[in-house]
């Protein structure tokens, strides 16, 4: 078999424990489309960790990974903090939050309208700047008092921990790891990983260190049963072997002046990806 990406490596392995070992949930509060109770098999406790500076990455080659749009969400998040999804479908193209309109094109309380009430994202960029061997460089959007008003989901991908480590090699580098209650894997699992690998490469550069490691927990990582012949397919096909790396646009070193469009996946075969490992469909639990 040929060797993919770190990340396909664990995710054939996340797939074996899931299907082998997962349980199955007795009262899901997601729904399909059709109004079918969304269960899960699920499994608790789930750690994939990425050495940046050894080449190790989270992007799969088991299926295709557009990462524009993804990009784009997590701008909209912590760069534009906005909870307005017209916002979202005009400047990135992107619709998959419709689902979780609260009836005046808004999610409500939640993501980017919480990181911009409480000041998140400045303030993390002003404190490794000012104290960078602070250990309390920590964004948390699981606000409690934010969700008693109007909000559609609350946040899965909810807190980020970065810590600044001067390398025996001479080098500062930046490391992040990211916390998430809950990972609808087969669906967003990879693009929540990329998409906040992308954030530490653009706090890195912002605030003038080298990117380290990037580090993903989860709480409780479903598939879907309506997503069980797609995981199946995945565990069985062969990835592509490449060594996916982030190019960011040397000109850009604000954060805040960042585009998707400044962000390159070097050596990311997406043709080759599609050809050998298509697309899969995957019914969304709401």
């Amino acid at each position: 078999m040929e060797q993919g990406t770190k990340g396909d490596m664990y995710t054939k392995q996340l797939i074996k424990r899931i299907l082998e070992d997962g349980t199955l949930d007795k009262n899901p509060r997601p729904k399909y489309s059709d109004g079918t109770p969304a269960h899960t098999l699920s499994v608790n406790h789930v750690m994939m960790t990425y050495d940046l500076t050894k080449g190790e990455s989270p992007l799969i080659t088991l299926r295709p990974i557009v990462t524009k749009k993804a990009i784009g969400e997590m701008l909209w998040i912590y760069q534009d903090e906005s909870n307005d999804l017209d916002l979202l479908k005009d400047k990135y193209g992107v619709t998959w939050w419709d689902d979780w309109d609260i009836g005046n094109r808004t999610i409500g309380a939640s993501y980017g309208e919480t990181v911009k009430r409480h000041h998140l994202m400045k303030d993390l960029l002003e404190d490794i700047k000012k104290d960078p061997d602070g250990r309390r460089h920590i964004i948390n959007m699981w606000q409690v008092e934010d969700f008693k008003e109007p909000h559609g989901l609350k946040p899965c991908a909810y807190q980020t921990v970065w810590n600044v480590r001067h390398g025996k090699d001479g080098i500062d580098y930046l490391d992040m790891c990211l916390f998430q209650r809950s990972s609808d894997f087969l669906t967003a699992g990879c693009i929540n990983q990329v998409q906040y690998l992308t954030l530490l490469y653009m706090v890195a550069r912002h605030c003038g260190y080298t990117p380290g490691r990037f580090t993903w927990f989860a709480a409780n990582v479903q598939i879907y049963d309506r997503h069980l012949e797609q995981a199946n397919i995945m565990y069985n096909r062969e990835p592509i072997k490449c060594d996916p790396t982030i190019i960011l646009n040397p000109e850009k070193k604000n954060f805040y002046d960042m585009t998707p469009e400044d962000v390159t996946f070097k050596d990311y075969p997406l043709k080759l990806v599609r050809e050998k490992n298509p697309q899969l469909q995957f019914d969304l639990g709401i």
